[in-house]
């Protein structure tokens, strides 16, 4: 008898905490599906603004991004501008033939980081590149899908410098209808998820350059073992070489 009390017992356990597991996993999934939901909306909502900053920088991954950035230089809006994590065969007069009026700005207050390869690293050769200039302020250009993350990113390296948002938008992604359009809805749950990742690294981490998480979670280091003046077109690397700052 004792037996058998002891068997019901068992499954009335089992039952309630199954019932238990299977809440949490619906608390769970509502509360991911409403974070999503105002991480869209939040990107829906905002607006870009351009004020006077010590400096600006854009990471790269669109050409509109470069183009804005370059307008937002030419209006004074930043006194030098820093273009993160450029492509290694990408160099100067590539950057003129996408955008032919930036040419003299290229030359006097442009510098080109080849080293960051994922938003963990623009961060960290941003931070390096402020501390050699001991800028206070910056304006922070990308795609405003992309901006979330990046705030993110960037706070959490430079706790004490100033971060404007310029959320750059694009004809390709439609946030303000994003339940609409599937391929909107693709390319923001990803990056969602890469937001909770970030923000969740953020809490346990004191420094993104001394992160193991981050190599983990991009597959390897977030910045170029290879110093700056072996990468990039012959051109800057001469240039380096000579001593000479590309756009001092």
């Amino acid at each position: 008898m004792a037996d058998a009390r002891a068997i019901v017992t068992k499954a009335s356990f089992r039952r309630r905490l199954g019932r238990a597991l299977l809440w949490l996993a619906l608390l769970g999934t509502l509360a991911l599906v409403a974070g999503y939901v105002h991480f869209a909306m939040r990107l829906a909502q905002s607006e870009a603004r351009a004020p006077r900053t010590d400096a600006i920088v854009v990471v790269t991954g669109g050409a509109q991004r470069v183009g804005d950035a370059m307008g937002l230089l030419h209006a004074d809006r930043g006194t030098r501008l820093l273009i993160s994590g450029v492509n290694e065969r990408t160099g100067r007069e590539e950057l003129a033939k996408l955008n032919p009026r930036a040419r003299e700005v290229l030359t006097c207050c442009v510098d080109l980081d080849y080293r960051a390869r994922n938003t963990i690293g623009n961060a960290i050769e941003t931070r390096r590149w402020i501390r050699q200039h001991g800028f206070r302020s910056l304006l922070l250009v990308t795609s405003n899908y992309h901006m979330p993350r990046t705030m993110l990113e960037f706070n959490h390296a430079m706790p004490g410098v100033r971060i404007v948002p310029y959320p750059v938008v694009t004809d390709q992604v439609d946030v303000t209808a994003w339940w609409k359009d599937w391929h909107t809805i693709r390319l923001l749950v990803p990056e969602y998820a890469k937001y909770l990742v970030a923000f969740l690294r953020s809490l346990v981490e004191d420094d993104p350059e001394t992160s193991r998480l981050s190599v983990i979670i991009g597959g390897r280091k977030p910045v170029s073992p290879k110093p700056g003046d072996q990468m990039g077109p012959e051109q800057d690397k001469r240039s380096r070489s000579a001593g000479q700052v590309p756009g001092a």
